[in-house]
């Protein structure tokens, strides 16, 4: 199923060329279809990691993969950029649902020192699927259209979301799922949901209503549109992110690891709140995964246009050389992190820690003289050197999440860390590149991807002195 998430992901980054010219967008509108399912998939993750807390984890993770499958497929009915950008954004509530759940359900079945190379196998996901997306859209783009490849990717996801049902969750008792359950258990009605995200509801049909005017008025090739309607979610965004975290410090109290008494969605909340806060380890994984997803996600976002513009490539051709060498390369490097990290784990105690941050700060700079080489010969052995070593962080950085907080709250806090990550990383990542492209060319907007890349890792390198601390606090806790 991870495989299929990234696979439904992926696709559309192997569909920017002919997308663009039936659709007639610009650089600048084609990043902000890639960054249109993260604008929501990082919103949905925190109030569904806290559903997955609270109810069936497996039906969450079902009905999510339902929703992202049947959205993909609606992908290739469009006629306008407006209606891609919808379906594209209610992939990444489905999406949502997945990652949490899914990350949980995993650390409670192996809770101890194979935890790493758990969490690998499961992440191996992110490099087959992502680069199957672009193989596979990029093959079925070129005998049957783009609008062909959404609707065939879409449809194995619908037999994903019957067989979950039957996996066995391995701590939580089993419970029927309804949108009526999760709302109570939520303890907030329509009423209270609207109040949670009125902020960035308000923001979003102005921006909506603006968009639509500028659309009107100046035609559908004005990028003021998409400005618009990005400006005034960010501020939406910002100003719920602002609202919740004011509720945190308030809501704060002395005892800084959380306590089971607490029941409602909403302590839960704000319990996951505090847990990042009071946790030093988590907050250099918050802000070297924003960095990273910003680097990671934006190079796979714009590989493949990049290697059509830069070396006179078709857009499939370009989306083979690269989905292949990285179906490799991407696979065997999370495999090896979460070896390397379970392996080194026998030696010291900071070892996950330490593969995260080797694999970028190796990976980065050989990704930055990437962006500089073209020769397709020396392209290919480079980048798939580069994307073995920065695949390793998947893995570790998911076993360090679940090794410094409380099973209780585990997938809470891993919809959070998605929330942050993506918000500021990828979904910047994909728009600012496109528009740094129309105005200074993809081939050096590209080279502000590996160089951000390269800062997460040097940040969680900073984790090596708290997350010994942390992780006994949170087994403590347990």
């Amino acid at each position: 199923m991870n495989l299929l998430n990234y696979l439904d992901r992926n696709v559309i980054f192997a569909l920017f060329e002919p997308i663009k010219r039936d659709l007639l967008l610009t650089d600048t509108q084609l990043g902000w279809l890639g960054s249109a399912y993260i604008l929501v998939f990082s919103v949905a993750a925190l109030p569904l990691g806290v559903i997955s807390d609270l109810r069936s984890r497996k039906h969450v993770i079902a009905g999510g993969v339902a929703v992202w499958s049947a959205f993909t497929a609606l992908g290739g009915l469009v006629r306008s950029f407006w209606q891609l950008f919808i379906c594209r954004a209610a992939v990444g509530v489905g999406e949502a649902a997945f990652g949490p759940a899914s990350s949980s359900m995993i650390a409670d079945y192996f809770p101890g020192k194979n935890r790493a190379v758990a969490m690998s196998i499961l992440s191996a996901g992110i490099p087959i699927g992502g680069v199957l997306g672009l193989l596979l859209g990029a093959w079925l783009e070129t005998i049957y259209g783009w609008r062909v490849a959404f609707m065939a990717v879409g449809l194995p996801g619908f037999l994903c979301a019957v067989l979950v049902t039957r996996l066995v969750d391995p701590t939580r008792p089993e419970a029927p799922m309804t949108f009526r359950s999760a709302m109570a258990e939520l303890e907030i009605g329509l009423r209270g949901f609207v109040r949670q995200f009125l902020a960035l509801i308000i923001m979003t049909v102005v921006g909506l209503v603006a968009a639509w005017i500028l659309t009107t008025r100046y035609g559908a090739d004005s990028k003021a549109d998409a400005a618009v309607l990005a400006t005034a979610m960010a501020i939406g965004l910002a100003l719920t992110i602002w609202r919740w975290v004011r509720l945190v410090k308030a809501n704060r109290r002395d005892e800084t690891i959380f306590t089971p008494e607490l029941e409602s969605a909403v302590d839960d909340l704000l319990a996951a709140g505090r847990q990042v806060l009071a946790t030093p380890t988590l907050v250099y994984a918050f802000v070297a995964g924003a960095a990273i997803s910003f680097g990671m996600n934006g190079i796979v976002g714009w590989g493949p246009t990049y290697m059509t513009r830069t070396f006179d490539l078709t857009s499939s051709e370009g989306a083979i050389l690269l989905g292949k060498w990285g179906l490799l390369a991407g696979t065997l490097g999370a495999l090896a992190g979460g070896v390397i990290a379970d392996g080194l784990g026998r030696y010291s105690d900071r070892a996950r820690v330490w593969t995260v941050g080797l694999g970028l700060l190796t990976g980065g700079p050989l990704a930055i003289y990437l962006m500089t080489v073209r020769d397709l010969d020396t392209f290919v052995p480079i980048f798939a050197l580069a994307f073995f070593c920065l695949s390793w962080y998947n893995g570790p950085m998911a076993a360090v999440i679940f090794d410094v907080v409380p099973a209780r709250i585990g997938a809470t806090v891993s919809g959070a860390y998605l929330l942050f990550i993506h918000l500021a990383g990828d979904a910047i990542a994909l728009p600012l590149v496109g528009a740094l492209s129309d105005r200074f060319g993809l081939d050096r907007a590209m080279l502000l991807l590996p160089a951000v890349a390269l800062i997460g890792g040097l940040v969680m390198l900073g984790a090596l002195r708290t997350v010994v601390r942390d992780r006994t606090r949170a087994a403590t806790a347990d």
